[in-house]
């Protein structure tokens, strides 16, 4: 078990990216839900068990290299998967008359609360994860016939970079639901191979 405490980089940072060259990448594959925890356990794709400790605050992104062995050029990266998001656009209510306005937006967030979809409002534009077949939220949005309001489905992976970290875990944490993965604690836990405290071998 080793146990990870910070984060050395990202793939996309200049200075690893020629580090990278050639090198062998161990992912350690996590969905949204597990990347916003900063304690868990989990082992990467090559069999490696890992322990990671981040500070209250810190939380993993896509790409984040968790692990790099100079010796092997191995490096443990996060692949962090996201869903799909469908983009609800509003901005054309600005120039209907407020009464209208006002009926659209109770009507809209009425059909999205009688299915239960998590939603995030920012600015003009409304976030809503997957959590059903992307044919089903189109037929939901196409049988309400919203006027003045148009959606798209864009990769969850373009949105993030518009959301705060609390956001994002509201918006992409809801649609995953718990995972179930077991919480680092300080005190070794019983039936777990030790903790070897190590980032960086070189």
């Amino acid at each position: 078990m080793i146990l990870i405490e910070a984060v050395l980089g990202n793939v996309a940072d200049a200075a690893w990216k020629s580090r990278l060259v050639d090198a062998n990448l161990d992912r350690l594959a996590l969905d949204h839900w597990e990347a916003q925890k900063n304690r868990f356990r989990k082992t990467t794709s090559g069999g490696t068990e890992i322990a990671v400790s981040l500070d209250r605050g810190a939380f993993l992104r896509d790409g984040d290299i968790l692990l790099w062995n100079e010796a092997t050029r191995t490096a443990v990266v996060a692949a962090i998967s996201l869903r799909d998001v469908m983009v609800i656009h509003i901005d054309a209510l600005s120039g209907i008359a407020p009464e209208l306005v006002l009926r659209t937006c109770i009507e809209l967030g009425h059909a999205l609360g009688n299915q239960h979809w998590p939603a995030l409002v920012k600015g003009t534009r409304v976030f809503v994860p997957l959590t059903v077949d992307r044919k089903v939220m189109a037929s939901v949005m196409n049988t309400h016939r919203f006027e003045n309001i148009r959606y798209e489905f864009v990769p969850g992976a373009e949105i993030i970079p518009y959301l705060a970290p609390h956001e994002s875990r509201r918006l992409f944490g809801g649609a995953e639901g718990p995972v179930h993965s077991h919480v680092y604690d300080h005190a070794q836990p019983q039936g777990h191979a030790p903790v070897t405290r190590r980032q960086g071998i070189s």
